[in-house]
């Protein structure tokens, strides 16, 4: 067996390049959170995995396991508006490379796979967006995933520095009034969690060996050329106190 480094990012920045060419750029842009993403997994569970993502969408990540070698599970509706256009285009990507894709809404149907099946569950910057509470699907989720197997979320934190900061001057919304007023259905965060809200879920799931990660990748993708600058010199800083953060991640296992 070898004990080389996987090829993450080179694996990312190759799948990227053949999405859709409206998608790319972001894509590219996406590149190094999506790969943090696959680390947290790769480096504590290695990639002889089964990985269920749940509300992954259409982006790098569920299609970067698979290339990677994961047994890769891409769980959602895929009715975001934006994404129609290319869903079709790019899930014949993600199936090309062996992800296999389950079309369902989790939150109101019962995911249809074995107890004790699952090796890892992943669900990143989705839980936000949900209208209903999440507990029945992730304990739902939990009764899936083997003993010792990892249980991640990832989400941006509703108290990280910039807010702090910025909400006191009257600024900080996350979306622009028409986005939920005028759609028929609102498909914007709903509900962003905090660093208590992670270990609160963890308590509720019974989940071992709970870790808090937080990393900024808000900072790095703002449209504002001076918070990209800065983020660039407080990100190492910042993720010694994750309440801090732009994102963040719970990362624990189902027990024995």
């Amino acid at each position: 067996m070898s004990n080389a480094p996987l090829p993450i990012r080179e694996t990312l920045v190759d799948l990227a390049r053949q999405f859709p060419r409206r998608m790319v750029e972001d894509q590219l842009d996406d590149v190094d959170r999506i790969a943090f993403n696959i680390q947290i997994v790769t480096d504590r569970m290695g990639t002889k995995i089964t990985l269920a993502d749940i509300g992954g969408g259409i982006g790098l990540y569920s299609v970067g396991c698979a290339a990677l070698g994961l047994h890769a599970i891409l769980v959602d509706d895929f009715q975001d508006e934006n994404n129609r256009p290319v869903v079709d285009e790019v899930l014949q990507l993600h199936k090309s490379k062996g992800v296999e894709i389950v079309s369902q809404d989790v939150v109101h149907q019962p995911l249809k796979l074995a107890e004790n099946s699952l090796d890892v569950i992943t669900c990143f910057d989705s839980m936000e967006h949900w209208h209903h509470s999440p507990k029945k699907l992730f304990h739902d989720l939990a009764r899936i995933l083997k003993p010792g197997g990892l249980f991640v979320i990832g989400v941006p934190n509703c108290v990280n520095l910039r807010k702090r900061l910025t909400v006191p001057f009257g600024a900080g919304k996350w979306s622009a009034m028409e986005y939920w007023y005028e759609s028929d259905v609102f498909r914007g965060h709903v509900r962003e969690p905090d660093v208590d809200d992670l270990h609160y879920i963890a308590r509720d799931l019974k989940l071992e060996q709970v870790e808090i990660l937080g990393r900024n990748w808000l900072g790095y993708t703002s449209r504002k050329p001076h918070i990209r600058f800065v983020t660039r010199f407080v990100d190492k800083i910042l993720q010694f106190r994750p309440t801090l953060c732009s994102n963040i991640y719970l990362v624990a296992r189902k027990p024995r």
